[in-house]
């Protein structure tokens, strides 16, 4: 019988997806182990953990200037798995790796992938790599029991969702609007239509990213999504030096009642 994993037991669960990004490193690993035990008191039930990249193209200038401010530090990839291993030690959600290709790359030239595996990881996510240039990261994901994780915008034909769609595993990540990530006031016009659209044509579950910023927004992308992703609301707090127990609280306020009430 094939064990569930810990990306498929939460959306089985008849939860929504509460996931919370961090950049490994920013501020020092132990202080991103630290951020990511507030997060997870505050609500967070999966973390997207980000290996900090020089050249982060799918991100705003907060979450760029939290990379260098990683890289600046040293932050190594052997530095994330031990966060991912420290996480584990008093956590049991799903942990998701938020990676560029090259960094991956780099590491698939030692024991990237068992190492991941035998560290807790449960998925990667790689923002610029297209579906048919990830074959030998799917079948080493695959080997290690690790959802390899695609990203879907606006622009994606449906055809080609449907084609994501049959090949991904764990959840589609949807960015929502054109551009970088970035907090924003409000969802794009016609959102709840194009993604009633998507969500029609998917088996996998499908959460949405870019520019979640409050808890209205959050539970309007949840009226249809199975979760919602916040990350740099969060980065910025962090960059203005708040207090770990706010960041929780803020957490809490951003996911507060599981998104689920009306």
């Amino acid at each position: 019988m094939k064990k569930i994993s810990r990306i498929e037991k939460l959306f089985t669960n008849q939860q929504k997806a509460c996931i919370a990004y961090l950049t490994a490193g920013d501020g020092g690993i132990q202080h991103t182990l630290d951020a990511a035990m507030a997060l997870i008191d505050g609500g967070a039930n999966l973390l997207e953990i980000g290996i900090p990249f020089s050249d982060p193209v799918a991100d705003g200038p907060v979450i760029q200037r939290a990379s260098q401010r990683a890289i600046s530090a040293g932050t190594t990839l052997k530095d994330v798995l031990w966060l991912v291993k420290e996480i584990r030690q008093v956590s049991d959600i799903p942990l998701v790796l938020f990676s560029y290709l090259n960094p991956i790359l780099a590491g698939s030239q030692s024991d990237f992938f068992s190492e991941a595996k035998n560290a807790g990881v449960d998925g990667l996510l790689l923002v610029d790599c297209p579906i048919e240039e990830s074959t030998f990261i799917r079948d080493a994901c695959m080997t290690n029991q690790m959802d390899l994780i695609y990203v879907i915008a606006p622009s994606t034909p449906m055809s080609r969702i449907q084609y994501i769609n049959e090949h991904g595993k764990g959840f589609l990540y949807y960015a929502c609007r054109k551009g970088t990530t970035g907090v924003r006031d409000g969802l794009p016009d016609g959102f709840q239509e194009k993604l009633a659209s998507i969500k029609a044509i998917l088996n996998l579950p499908i959460v949405v990213g870019f520019g979640i910023s409050n808890n209205e927004m959050a539970k309007e992308v949840c009226k249809i999504a199975d979760g919602v992703v916040v990350g740099s609301l969060f980065v910025k707090a962090l960059e203005d030096g708040l207090p770990l127990v706010s960041l929780s609280k803020l957490a809490q306020h951003i996911f507060a009642m599981n998104l689920n009430s009306d």
